[in-house]
């Protein structure tokens, strides 16, 4: 059994609940060089456990027996100290440790692609495996893991169910055809799409059709896993393979829908500025997103506004009869806004955070429920500033006649049959909407490309890992 180390983490906990850490008497931290600084007499390791974003300073003197081997330690070594704290209230960091031992538990070859200095994100997406190690990505995969916690912890104490819904799946829930088709192969290698299941197969796109069935049976539910899609768009938002939360809310029209949105959103804003108050403060500095804090307080400190669709509409083409310049300056009614109209529509006119309702029905999925205008559906999308829609939702059609004439019409009845029945037995109006984790974790976070926040992203242009 390897000798027990106290973490880091623990460290700063137990010193900001004033506790003497100096009483502690040895320790041992275990950990990877973030720096090796060495005057000859005295030495400065920083030194970073992985427990948390904040690293430990090690002062080392000639006294060590093995002082010439760790005076020349490279960045990325994995150390054992063994030594006492001493408190530094006069100095950045309040403790640090003065090891009494130093013991190399893995050393770095000099061709180590990680050294004191900035690396751009490109750079750093090339080695994927290494750039946990570095300070932009130790905070975001922290940020990312606890987001995903805060987001079970939000709907679990709201009675929420979670429902694990397939990654193998016979339908396409929005239709648009761009999925990945499973394969396998026969005894003389090859390929098929039917032998195994008798029918052709994909990784799911969405978790919503499945996790709606669940919803009229426990009320609220929610979904939350991976999902694909094979479409070949090399954007800094578009991944083929992404997470999705997908709750789905029975008895509930779109203004519960979106009252629920707004919590959600609110909700993830306020658990992670407390849970991760250092990578949070890091996420806003000078080096990534200044002011990105206030942002989000700014979101918190506001209602969503709504605006209908048509409305948004109009004042798109004011905006371009006063001399607005769009990349695509063409708006008329029954278009899908880029994300520049969306943009301009949160950030020019609402100047916060809104929704946007009730588009028109062609530009929709099949199962969004009809208006009675007959030309416009109950979805909506959240907009914010600084990044545009986050959400999409809307109230789901429960009137079986004219989701089976919809379905019809666009030839997706056949294998849906049991989806298309629940408005049969014991249908009501339910809602939902989805939310892509990793693009809520870019907007939180002020990263600006969805090949960063996921930890292996996955696109059409290649797989290295």
């Amino acid at each position: 059994m390897q000798p027990q180390a106290i973490l880091v983490s623990e460290l700063y906990a137990r010193h900001a609940q004033g506790e003497d850490l100096t009483a502690l008497g040895e320790i041992i931290i275990e950990g990877w060089v973030r720096t090796n600084r060495d005057s000859g007499s005295i030495g400065f390791l920083s030194i970073n456990d992985g427990s948390c974003f904040k690293c430990i300073q090690a002062v080392y003197n000639s006294s060590l027996s093995n002082h010439e081997e760790i005076s020349h330690i490279l960045t990325g070594a994995a150390l054992y100290l063994r030594g006492n704290i001493v408190l530094t209230p006069d100095m950045p960091q309040p403790f640090e440790i003065h090891p009494v031992e130093v013991k190399v538990l893995g050393e770095v070859d000099p061709d180590y692609p990680l050294q004191k200095k900035r690396h751009s994100l490109e750079y750093l997406r090339e080695i994927a495996h290494l750039r946990p190690r570095t300070n932009t990505f130790l905070a975001l995969y922290r940020v990312r893991s606890v987001l995903a916690l805060g987001i079970h912890e939000f709907f679990q104490s709201k009675g929420f169910v979670y429902v694990h819904t397939p990654e193998l799946t016979g339908n396409d829930a929005e239709g648009a055809g761009q999925v990945f088709t499973v394969t396998t192969p026969d005894d003389k290698g090859k390929s098929s799409e039917t032998d195994f299941f008798g029918k052709k197969v994909s990784l799911t796109v969405s978790g919503q059709l499945h996790v709606e069935a669940f919803a009229l049976a426990f009320r609220d539910v929610y979904t939350f896993g991976p999902t694909f899609r094979a479409e070949k768009s090399n954007t800094p938002r578009h991944a083929s393979e992404f997470w999705m939360i997908e709750p789905e809310i029975a008895f509930a029209d779109l203004e519960d829908d979106m009252n629920l949105m707004e919590e959600t959103i609110k909700f993830c804003i306020r658990y992670v500025l407390e849970k991760c108050p250092e990578e949070m403060a890091f996420f806003s500095g000078k080096f990534m997103t200044p002011g990105l804090i206030d942002k989000l307080n700014a979101v918190l400190a506001r209602p969503f506004r709504r605006m209908e669709y048509t409305e948004g509409i109009e004042l798109l083409k004011e905006a371009v009869k006063n001399g607005h310049k769009f990349e695509n300056p063409n708006i008329e009614w029954g278009m899908d806004l880029q994300s520049e109209h969306e943009r301009y529509l949160t950030e020019e006119v609402v100047k916060g955070p809104m929704f946007l309702i009730n588009y028109p029905k062609d530009i929709k999925a099949f199962y969004m429920r009809e208006n009675d205008d007959g030309k416009t559906v109950a979805a909506c999308d959240c907009l914010v500033p600084g990044e545009g829609e986050i959400i999409g939702g809307s109230q789901r059609e429960e009137r079986y006649d004219i989701l089976k004439a919809k379905m019809d019409k666009i030839g997706n009845t056949d294998g849906l049959e049991w989806y298309l029945n629940l408005r049969k037995y014991g249908g009501c109006i339910h809602s939902g909407f989805g939310i892509g984790f990793d693009r809520l974790l870019m907007y939180l976070t002020g990263v600006n490309n969805i090949r960063d926040s996921e930890p292996f992203p996955r696109t059409s242009s290649q797989i290295k890992y």
